[in-house]
């Protein structure tokens, strides 16, 4: 998980001067900095390779365009993510092509190994950690077929908090929400996010069982 640290803040208002002061060098040093994360993010949600990268290309055309009018009130961080945000969640309401299609291409049950380890987390109250689900692919798949099933706004959260690695302030201010509002959707999102899991686990082993019988 990522966190903001106030050095990181300084340099980027650092940076962010200097592009106000015509200083392409600083402006590509922004966007080497949080071009791969803005991407990541823009594609959890979008589910679209193609699209997340055109939208990522869209977010740091309105950066440049809109640094000038940057005046600091919350960090650079946060300001670039809630443009990509804005128009990624703009995208998914504008297109049909949000699928809730199954990452499991040739129609396989993901292996028991990682149902099992999912079902250990389903009956644990604490959050979902990202570095452990990233280290097993058919964890990826579960949790990336399951998340795509959440309606936009609760995926936003889910994404910005347990893969972005935000802060709950620092989800208020991208979001432009309360910070009340952060907790009880997170809370929501996680619990049907569970659920569908779940859910997913149980459509497999079935699957499973049809195969070898």
């Amino acid at each position: 998980m990522h966190s903001e640290t106030p050095n990181i803040n300084i340099r980027d208002a650092a940076l962010v001067e200097q592009c106000q002061g015509g200083d392409s060098a600083a402006m590509e040093s922004l966007i080497l900095r949080y071009q791969n994360r803005i991407y990541n993010v823009i594609l959890k949600i979008c589910a679209n390779p193609d699209d997340a990268a055109e939208l990522t290309q869209e977010t740091f055309v309105k950066i440049i365009e809109s640094i000038d009018r940057f005046q600091g009130r919350s960090t650079f961080y946060t300001w670039a993510f809630r443009i990509a945000v804005n128009l990624t969640l703009n995208y998914c309401q504008r297109s049909a092509k949000l699928g809730l299609r199954s990452l499991d291409a040739e129609g396989y049950a993901h292996d028991t190994q990682a149902r099992q380890v999912l079902r250990e987390f389903l009956s644990d109250d604490s959050a979902p950690d990202p570095a452990a689900v990233a280290q097993n692919k058919e964890l990826c798949e579960i949790a990336f077929e399951s998340l795509m099933k959440l309606n936009d706004e609760q995926r936003t959260v889910v994404v910005l908090r347990d893969i972005e690695g935000m802060h709950y302030a620092q989800i208020a201010e991208v979001l432009d929400i309360e910070l009340g509002t952060v907790r009880s959707r997170l809370s929501r999102a996680r619990n049907n996010l569970r659920e569908i899991i779940e859910a997913v686990c149980n459509e497999d082993e079935s699957k499973y069982r049809r195969i070898t019988e």
